[in-house]
């Protein structure tokens, strides 16, 4: 089997970068597409690509702008010609880092913004580079004996608890809310186009768990000890969950632990 090739969206800081360590150290012979908005200001990113010569490619891609992603998906066709996985991680809590906790503090500007960047762009991702899935090798997750249910490749889009509305008993934060709702739609419509005939592309919907990320860091004091997860410990479950995943399980949200998280 070929060299998995795995492209992380987002991947300048939090769950991106840590996605990005874990599968360069876990996964020794795989190469890695880590994307985001400005490479030339990610640091640990950049630093990352040093220590992994010739395993890592940095490209730059604004999910709110399609030409860079159409740009992007471009020459990692020409590059690499195929993916095993793509993971959109980037995401946005609100525009003022604070999520609504009332109707009066939203605003038509606000809901706009982290809808493009956590529902909007996930998809157009998903538009661009879906192709290169279906040219993957299938080189993570579990493959079936039946040829007929093998998928190329997989599409993971990071969602939060927080967008189940069958979960939602506490309400505000709609502008964070209602764009991983969208998310998780866009990821089910996924599963079902990308599902039909062959190859066929996974695609699920994960949470993550609370992350000790810039997103959630000023709302760490309202979170138990024991509930509140290092990036690396996050990613850790994520890809065990991955490397598990096969057309049985696609069209779905999970978290963290594997259990199934209702839309």
């Amino acid at each position: 089997m070929a060299a998995p090739i795995a492209l992380v969206q987002g991947a300048s800081r939090g769950l991106g970068l840590q996605f990005c360590k874990h599968i360069l150290t876990n996964r020794s012979a795989a190469a890695v597409i880590a994307t985001c908005r400005n490479p030339d200001d990610a640091a640990e990113l950049r630093a990352l690509a040093e220590r992994h010569p010739g395993r890592i490619t940095v490209l730059r891609l604004d999910v709110s702008r399609e030409e860079e992603v159409r740009g992007a998906a471009d020459r990692v066709r020409e590059s690499f010609g195929r993916l095993d996985l793509v993971v959109n991680s980037s995401a946005m809590l609100h525009p003022s880092g604070k999520g609504e906790t009332s109707l009066r503090d939203v605003s038509a500007q606000g809901v706009i913004s982290t809808l493009t960047t956590n529902a909007v762009g996930p998809l157009i991702v998903a538009k661009y580079f879906a192709p290169l899935l279906q040219k993957g090798g299938g080189g993570f997750g579990q493959q079936p004996p039946e040829k007929a249910q093998q998928h190329s490749g997989i599409l993971v889009n990071i969602t939060a608890k927080v967008g189940s509305i069958g979960d939602n008993g506490l309400g505000g934060w709609y502008s964070y809310r209602m764009s991983k709702a969208a998310l998780n739609m866009a990821t089910r419509n996924l599963s079902i186009e990308l599902g039909r005939g062959r190859p066929k592309v996974v695609c699920v919907a994960l949470h993550p768990g609370t992350v000790d990320t810039d997103l959630s860091r000023p709302y760490h004091r309202n979170v138990p000890k024991d509930k509140l997860f290092g990036a690396e410990l996050s990613v850790s479950h994520l890809m065990g969950l991955v490397d598990s995943l096969s057309m049985e399980r696609t069209g779905k949200a999970y978290n963290w632990d594997g259990t199934e998280l209702p839309w």
